[in-house]
């Protein structure tokens, strides 16, 4: 079937969920709205998505994630995720993403390594004029574009990086999340929603393509190390 937004039911799952996200509420109020209002659309999404991204990705597809919450790490064991998210990835650790949440949608891409030895060649990257006068342009422009910069960063800065430094808000990334969000009364019950999410993914590829140029993605064998 044809995406065609998602139906405002699909938000209020979400604000109940906020307020009973029990496996009993589950299985007797929220089950069935999520699979018809937010499973089946985000299904549908992301197949067009896929089609649409097929020279990006090769063989990937765009991965839809279940509802059920792994809570074996997290200090809140409320069983259910509280939005709809899928992604497609580009190279290991990097790659887009869309959620659906009791706000609306959100789309981004992302950059989300998980060893030092990669947030310290991205931080050589920006280190280096060139590299780093070119990243301030991209991520320039996203904010123009409505994008917001997040991603897990520093609160102050990196060891031997001065206060003054021109791109010490770009050296404070560990990871990335550019994105930006479509609520309710911009189209998001209708095919728009699907529109929003392809230009925001191509608008946000030159950053993608940015880390992708300097082998910013994992390397075999490398360590996990957390650097500061």
């Amino acid at each position: 079937m044809t995406f065609s937004g998602f139906p405002p039911s699909a938000l209020r799952l979400y604000e109940d969920l906020a307020a009973d996200n029990s496996k009993e509420a589950w299985r007797l109020r929220h089950r069935e709205r999520y699979e018809r209002d937010v499973r089946a659309p985000m299904d549908e999404l992301a197949a067009e998505l896929g089609t649409f991204f097929e020279d990006w990705s090769g063989p990937g597809v765009v991965q839809v994630l279940g509802p059920v919450r792994d809570t074996r790490m997290s200090h809140d064991k409320s069983p259910y995720k509280t939005y709809q998210g899928a992604y497609l990835d580009l190279l290991p650790c990097l790659g887009l993403w869309v959620h659906l949440d009791r706000d609306g949608l959100y789309a981004s891409g992302r950059w989300y390594p998980y060893a030092g030895a990669e947030v310290t060649r991205y931080r050589a990257a920006v280190e280096e004029e060139d590299g780093g006068t070119e990243l301030a342009a991209i991520t320039g422009r996203l904010a123009e574009q409505g994008f917001v910069l997040g991603g897990d960063r520093l609160k102050s800065r990196p060891r031997g990086v001065p206060a003054d430094h021109p791109r010490l808000d770009l050296l404070r990334h560990r990871k990335i999340d550019a994105g930006r969000r479509q609520g309710p009364a911009a189209g998001l019950h209708t095919a728009r929603a699907g529109e929003f999410v392809r230009q925001t993914w191509l608008l946000v590829r030159p950053l993608l393509d940015w880390m992708a140029a300097r082998e910013l993605t994992p390397k075999p064998r490398e360590g996990v190390d957390d650097p500061s």
